[in-house]
């Protein structure tokens, strides 16, 4: 049998999970691959742009039971969702989005903390890249309560596209930095908002914070000279539901 819970091995498994529209997180090739059903495989995963990564065999052989003759699938546990899609249908239902991005969030357990959080407080979506990001697992579900199985999340491919986009649909766009200009609780969240929250250790990259309208901070005032993401990220949330359940 070439699956198990979360993967699919072997070449022609794989393709036909793929045509079966199964949920692909990451594809794993085994280095030097070649032959005509590869072939077959690699225009499949450049059609439906599939993160996939070239790996050492041994690395294949301890992940599988059985020959996975070069390849190896993960299988998301989500259904991934387009930013146009979601935030289109928000429109329609009249609502005010808010929605939250995640830069390079690379922690698992803050994955699911944020998105539990995310769901707590009303947040419409979570956005997440395609690369570089903390694989939203069946670890990251469970730290989640379930919460990533309720929340549309979408993958997406370039961030700053996102961004550019969120601004052609009127959302304003707000970075939680370290480096702002603006208290949070003086940032306007009854506007339509794409609020960044960026990675553990290096914060919203300079790229996106110069597309940003709003580049709000929390105040600290101990010694410590930051939060958690996680923390973060449930501070401005929360401060986003308050602001409109006041409203």
């Amino acid at each position: 049998m070439a699956k198990t819970s979360n993967i699919v091995y072997g070449l022609r498994p794989v393709i036909e999970a793929i045509r079966a529209g199964q949920h692909i997180d990451r594809i794993l090739l085994q280095n030097g691959l070649s032959g005509s059903l590869f072939g077959e495989l690699k225009a499949l995963i450049r059609q439906h742009d599939i993160p996939f990564q070239h790996v050492p065999v041994e690395k294949l052989s301890k992940m599988t039971e059985g020959n996975h003759q070069g390849v190896v699938a993960t299988i998301a546990p989500v259904s991934y969702h387009s930013f146009v899609e979601v935030v289109e249908r928000l429109q329609e239902e009249e609502r005010v989005p808010l929605i939250l991005l995640l830069d390079h969030v690379t922690d698992v357990r803050n994955m699911g903390a944020i998105a539990r959080t995310a769901e707590c407080a009303g947040v419409d979506a979570l956005v997440v890249p395609d690369h570089g990001s903390a694989q939203i697992n069946e670890d990251a579900v469970k730290t989640s309560s379930g919460a990533l199985l309720r929340l549309p999340v979408c993958r997406e491919s370039n961030l700053k596209t996102v961004l550019n986009l969120a601004r052609q649909y009127g959302m304003q766009i707000c970075a939680a930095t370290e480096k702002g200009s603006d208290e949070y609780t003086a940032v306007d969240f009854t506007q339509p908002t794409l609020l960044i929250m960026g990675a553990e250790e290096t914060g919203v990259g300079p790229e996106l914070l110069k597309l940003c309208d709003k580049r709000a901070v929390i105040p600290i005032c101990g010694e410590v000279q930051s939060l958690n993401v996680s923390v973060a990220a449930g501070v401005m949330m929360y401060e986003a539901l308050r602001q409109r359940r006041q409203q």
